[in-house]
């Protein structure tokens, strides 16, 4: 059985939760895209665990692998493996061979490429990880593969012709003052005992053949989408957009397995209850504002719904995993929402933070969109024209607070009348049922209503 896991709004839905709370089922974990820009918090018996490349069922001892779709920091990934040794952890974590390598002189590039572009207000909000350059090298054939890190002479050969390149870029373009980042000799060195230690822990796999083999032997298999719909380079709110496929069809590309595999498995949309993005770009919905990320916003508090905006964020807790940036926070974007069901198939979605909204006298949705005196009821295909939209709002009752332990105990029909009007009209907007709800930050505080892995 297999089932993908797909963001459907900007990427910090609380899929790594979900993950979690499926994982006494699942026998392997493979994300299949994305790198170590994407944070992820697990809480498992009390204890948290904020990962950004592991994938996230390591702490409940599944099997994860980074498929191919991946872009891997491998400093990051054994810093992260070492740490959740420390407390006690015995992660199993492979490879794929074919997964691209972050090399320092993408993170350098990622920095000053960003940096130039803030000078025209053409920044698009990157983590500075070098995951797009790492894509671009991908791309333009010149990038070293997780396979070249186990052979030190296809190694240097690699390092050889890509560094100086990199460094011309680095000097002479941007006007950057080049490092240890771009020496080969140094690069080197440190790469190749990253390749030593893949090779002491047998973590290198061809992802296709393994997963396939562990699928077609009776194994549960789910694959975890990295960011989230609206970040997809396809069909996100490009240029805001990440550098890999996050939606469900990046699932098979990203890992190997056939599309008929995936296709004949389930599609789980992970939803937030309301609306959260870190960067620039479009956010028809939006409460407040974020100094340096909303367009057009000034000094930070200046919002007409910074009260309430400030509220969510502080609430839920709105601040990126790994750079800890404040969200932006708005209401629930239902155009956006069916546009990632179209685009995914979903088969059920996930609810998480309904908890967060407890206690709001109403609680609003942006239903449709005016566009031209038209109303719409999708995400309209260009950023461009995705930023004249004007949201138009449907107003719910708001609900009582509630404990989340009891909720999640006695089920979804403890949960206040109103909470349960809001999930119910989300299913029929997306044509899918709700297959989990979060109404806590833990696993125990989730009201599931199907498993997939179940049927």
């Amino acid at each position: 059985m297999i089932t993908t896991i797909v963001g459907a709004q900007w990427g910090d839905e609380g899929k790594g939760g979900v993950v979690d709370l499926f994982g006494g089922d699942v026998d392997v974990v493979a994300r299949y895209q994305g790198g170590d820009n994407a944070g992820h918090t697990v809480v498992e018996g009390g204890e948290e665990y904020k990962l950004s490349l592991v994938p996230s069922g390591a702490v409940r001892g599944m099997t994860g692998v980074l498929g191919n779709g991946c872009v891997i920091n491998p400093g990051t990934l054994f810093d992260e493996i070492d740490a959740l040794e420390e407390r006690g952890l015995e992660p199993d974590v492979r490879l794929a061979k074919r997964a691209h390598v972050i090399m320092p002189y993408h993170r350098a590039l990622d920095g000053i490429e960003e940096d130039v572009k803030s000078e025209d207000d053409k920044e698009v909000g990157t983590t500075g990880r070098g995951i797009g350059p790492t894509y671009e090298d991908k791309a333009g054939r010149r990038g070293v593969r997780v396979a070249d890190l186990l052979d030190p002479e296809l190694l240097r050969e690699r390092l050889e012709y890509a560094i100086p390149q990199k460094r011309a870029l680095y000097e002479d373009v941007y006007g950057g003052d080049a490092g240890d980042e771009f020496d080969v000799d140094a690069v080197f060195e440190e790469y190749r005992e990253y390749g030593e230690r893949i090779v002491e822990n047998d973590m290198a796999v061809d992802a296709g053949d393994y997963l396939t083999e562990r699928a077609e032997a009776g194994a549960n298999v789910m694959l975890e989408g990295a960011q989230g719909t609206s970040l997809d380079i396809d069909h996100g709110n490009y240029p805001y957009v990440t550098s890999s496929t996050p939606t469900a069809g990046g699932g098979a590309v990203g890992t190997g397995l056939s599309p008929g595999l995936v296709g004949d498995g389930e599609v789980v949309g992970i939803v937030k209850a309301y609306l959260s993005r870190v960067g620039s770009g479009p956010m028809p919905t939006e409460l407040g504002g974020v100094e340096g990320d909303t367009p057009g916003y000034g000094e930070q508090g200046s919002g007409t719904n910074e009260e309430l905006a400030t509220y969510i964020r502080e609430e839920g807790g709105e601040y990126g995993t790994v750079t800890g940036r404040p969200r932006r926070v708005g209401w629930l974007d239902v155009p956006m929402l069916r546009h990632a069901a179209r685009v995914n198939g979903f088969t059920g979605f996930a609810l998480n933070h309904l908890d967060v909204l407890a206690g709001l006298d109403e609680v609003k949705v942006g239903h449709a969109y005016e566009l031209d005196g038209e109303t719409t009821h999708t995400v309209p295909a260009t950023t461009e024209r995705w930023a004249d939209c004007e949201p138009v709002f449907k107003t719910f009752d708001g609900w009582e607070e509630f404990d989340s332990g009891l909720v999640a105990v006695e089920g979804y029909d403890a949960l206040p009348l109103e909470a349960r009007q809001y999930v119910e009209y989300l299913e029929g907007e997306l044509d899918a049922p709700v297959y989990a709800l979060g109404v806590g930050p833990a696993r125990e505080e989730t009201v599931v209503r199907y498993n997939p892995f179940d049927a």
